[in-house]
């Protein structure tokens, strides 16, 4: 769809106000009131990030009454930047008209009961050299977006301005680029203006919301489907560039219309996370291999026995396991990442992980017991008989933080990769393989190794484009076959 020629707002260079008296209070008291009760609210109905102050903020974009507590979760964490971030880059989905790429305004401001926000000129006219960003005001004039975020913002912050864009049909490499030439320090915060799935029934949405957050958490721009967020073409491209500079990512509240000011029948999903910088902040390999072996030592037993009762619970036909989380250790529950492997008579017969922490490291090593065992589209579902009649041993790698590799060329990647020792994360196309650092006893040649990467990741061995992507990590690992008494590992407790 082709741009019209750019209109300017009428007698002014303003962006006046589009939603103030529906999606927000239209008084300057009543409204700063309410932005100020749903932030304190936040406070005490979801709690206070103590971390570093995030970088990318994602924030949904309802009405207040529907939204507000969801968004005031996220502007609550600005709190420790509030006289560092200078500039909010920010970007929403087209509701009104239609657009090509990205659209800027050509106001100078925009208006809310709370006074101007300023636009950043300087940068407008950055990014106004990419082919892929236009200024068009129609998309901009009754687009609310971007609008009712300006009130939280002013709250929350002491002097800003901003650099408002409506991203209509754009490509996640066009996003990521106008994401990148805008990126800067601390002082520019990127916030993404999107709600999650609209008009499902309750249950549904539910499920579809929970899945929208287990991918963002993942920083899987690719799990991340069409339904599942309004605003998917600008988070995929966040996602990318958290993955690529070792962000890490934080689920502050889920929720929809249905549990605040809606009916049940139809309701729109809202969540809200943040991100921060520098991945885990001072940890090496080396630490990591430390920390996480000492807590293996202690723990892995607890940790395997664990995934062996799932396993035998389901080929019970019990219940559906349900963790107590204070019935486990303290370091457990931090959010950590494994691969579960299960071999039978030495050879493979299932292998599922998760490739980012996301949740407790000791969900996450249950789940991915269960779903090795019955879910790995390689084999069939393990049956009872296999435990009895073979030597089934299970393995449980956990996962250092990923770090994002630099290189101009597959021989250059190639020649990057540690032997014995790198897991590796590779996608391009819309596609992504993962190995462990376990491959490397079958593929012990880094040039083998590569290309059965891209096998796995259903890419021809030949191919290579610039827009290949590749993390490395490291793990440490347990094995049943390896703990005391292994010849009963498989005998119900």
């Amino acid at each position: 769809m082709a741009l019209v020629t750019a209109r300017t707002f009428a007698n002014s260079n303003v962006r006046p106000p589009a939603v103030a008296g529906t999606f927000y209070p239209v008084e300057r008291a009543e409204l700063e009131a309410s932005v100020r009760q749903y932030l304190e609210r936040a406070k005490t109905e979801i709690g206070v990030t103590d971390g570093a102050p995030p970088k990318a903020l994602i924030a949904p974009h309802a009405g207040y009454v529907y939204s507000g507590l969801t968004a005031a979760a996220a502007y609550n964490a600005l709190a420790p930047a509030r006289n560092i971030i200078r500039r909010v880059v920010i970007l929403g989905p087209c509701h009104r008209v239609a657009v090509r790429g990205l659209a800027l305004p050509s106001a100078d401001s925009f208006a809310t009961p709370l006074g101007n926000v300023p636009v950043d000129q300087a940068a407008a006219r950055q990014i106004q050299a990419l082919p892929q960003v236009s200024v068009f005001d129609d998309t901009h004039k009754d687009d609310h977006a971007l609008e009712v975020h300006l009130p939280f913002l002013q709250v929350t912050l002491e002097k800003f301005s901003i650099v408002p864009l409506i991203v209509g049909q754009a490509s996640s490499e066009e996003v990521a680029e106008v994401l990148d030439a805008l990126w800067g320090g601390p002082e520019t915060l990127i916030l993404i203006s999107s709600d999650l799935s609209h008009y499902l029934p309750y249950a549904e949405a539910q499920k579809s919301d929970d899945e929208a957050r287990r991918a963002i958490e993942r920083l899987d721009g690719l799990g991340l489907g069409d339904e599942a967020a309004c605003g998917r073409h600008s988070i995929r491209p966040l996602l990318s560039l958290a993955r690529q500079t070792g962000m890490q990512v934080q689920t502050l509240d889920v929720r929809n219309s249905g549990d605040t000011a809606g009916g049940k029948d139809k309701v729109v999903g809202y969540g809200s996370w943040l991100f921060t910088e520098g991945g885990a902040p001072g940890e090496t390999e080396d630490q990591f291999g430390g920390q996480t072996r000492l807590l293996l030592d202690a723990h892995g037993a607890s940790l395997l026995k664990l995934g062996a009762a799932t396993i035998l619970n389901h080929l019970g036909a019990q219940k559906q396991m349900r963790l107590d989380m204070k019935d486990f250790a303290e370091p457990l529950h931090a959010n950590g990442a494994c691969f579960v492997t299960l071999n039978k008579d030495g050879n493979l017969r299932g292998c599922i992980g998760s490739i980012q922490a996301h949740r407790p490291l000791i969900t996450d090593a249950t789940e991915n017991s269960g779903r090795a065992a019955f879910r790995d589209p390689r084999f069939k579902p393990l049956v009872a008989t296999e435990l009895t009649e073979h030597d089934i041993t299970m393995h449980i790698s956990v996962l250092s933080p990923q770090v994002p590799m630099q290189f101009n060329s597959e021989a250059d990647l190639v020649s990057q990769l540690r032997p014995g020792r790198d897991g590796v994360v590779l996608q391009d196309q819309g596609k992504r393989g993962v190995f462990l650092p376990v491959v490397w006893e079958q593929l012990p040649e880094r040039q083998e190794f590569f290309t059965h990467l891209k096998r796995k990741a259903g890419l021809p061995d030949d191919h290579w484009s610039d827009a290949v992507q590749a993390w490395r990590y490291v793990t440490e690992g347990v094995s049943s076959d390896e703990m005391d008494g292994a010849e009963e590992f498989w005998t119900p407790s």
